[in-house]
């Protein structure tokens, strides 16, 4: 091919502009494999590079898309050949590095993962940072000692990418669980995922308004962050562990030491962007078997276009969208 369709956002001083643009295989930066991209999965972070006040991109112009899956078109990598299926989450893609919202991508191998048995590469994409990412969580809380014998398990931000799969999951792993949301009006969507209970995301405080509450959950995957995620401190049993991953309700929160000292409560960090090759290869292929979301990616996953993308950002940025879209390239 002589060129290609991506979606490009660029800088004009303050203020950032980005659209669909015709490139050549010379555009794209170096990298080991060359990727035909069929789909690609839309997340918050893609939703952050198309706003200056994102600050997750760190030179522009940037191809955004933070996700990836397709088909190896050529290689210099012994790992890989032509017309082998792969995915690549995370790493630089879409921030710092030319990402999926494009027909073509050039990729370094070591951030290439072959696509797991049991998953189209639709189905890789519906999953992408987002279900990825719930299930880095689930495996945390897992090794941390959080069993379904230890009682419910919350999800807070549960019609979100990261919280719809994370109720599939662990509700596919025998966890009761209860979806904490400020879209209550998705209440039968979030229990046919497999939540047990829906609750807004005030009943998420309870009574307490002490250092410490009801012990109320055996575990938390918390997506969202920022204020609530004192509230879900202080009413985590004992032994008990909250999986953290995001920010979209901010990124300060206050809490005091009595949780983690008085009822042995563990907040995990979780971080899908360099997770390490072993642990990435090991939660992508449980993805693809045990863990399967089939029920998320049944009814909770949309298809776009390129040119309905802007339209497709503009809605995560806003807290409306549910669920997950990818966008369809090939």
């Amino acid at each position: 091919m002589e060129t290609f369709k991506a979606y490009v956002i660029r800088r004009s001083g303050e203020s950032l502009a980005g659209q669909i643009e015709e490139m050549s295989l010379d555009a794209l930066p170096g990298g080991d494999v060359l990727v035909k991209v069929h789909y690609s999965g839309v997340n918050f972070k893609d939703g952050l590079a198309s706003v200056p006040e994102g600050k997750v991109v760190k030179e522009y112009p940037i191809i955004p898309g933070i996700d990836l899956a397709g088909e190896v078109v050529s290689s210099s990598h012994p790992d890989f050949r032509e017309g082998d299926p792969v995915l690549c989450t995370g790493y630089g893609l879409g921030t710092a590095h030319h990402g999926g919202f494009s027909e073509y991508a050039r990729i370094p191998a070591d951030w290439l993962l072959p696509l797991p048995a049991g998953l189209s590469l639709r189905e890789a994409m519906g999953i992408g940072t987002a279900g990825f990412t719930a299930a880095l969580s689930v495996d945390r809380l897992m090794h941390c000692g959080v069993t379904p014998e230890a009682g419910t398990v919350l999800v807070t931000g549960a019609t979100g990418g990261v919280g719809s799969f994370a109720v599939d999951i662990l509700a596919r792993s025998g966890f009761e669980v209860t979806a904490s949301t400020g879209k209550t009006s998705q209440e039968a969507w979030l229990k046919r995922l497999g939540a047990a209970d829906v609750i807004g995301r005030e009943d998420v405080a309870g009574s307490g308004a002490g250092p410490l509450g009801k012990q109320r959950w055996a575990g938390a995957v918390d997506p969202v962050g920022g204020p609530g995620l004192e509230d879900i401190l202080k009413n985590i049993r004992y032994g008990g562990a909250v999986a953290l991953s995001g920010l979209t309700g901010g990124t300060a929160f206050n809490s005091t030491v009595h949780p983690f000292i008085l009822r042995g409560v563990q907040l995990l960090g979780i971080d899908s962007v360099f997770c390490p090759k072993d642990w990435r290869t090991r939660v992508w292929n449980k993805l693809g078997q045990e863990w399967k979301p089939e029920r998320a990616l049944s009814a909770g996953i949309k298809e776009a276009s390129l040119e309905e993308l802007p339209e497709v950002l503009q809605s995560i940025l806003q807290g409306k969208a549910v669920g997950r879209t990818v966008i369809r390239l090939a």
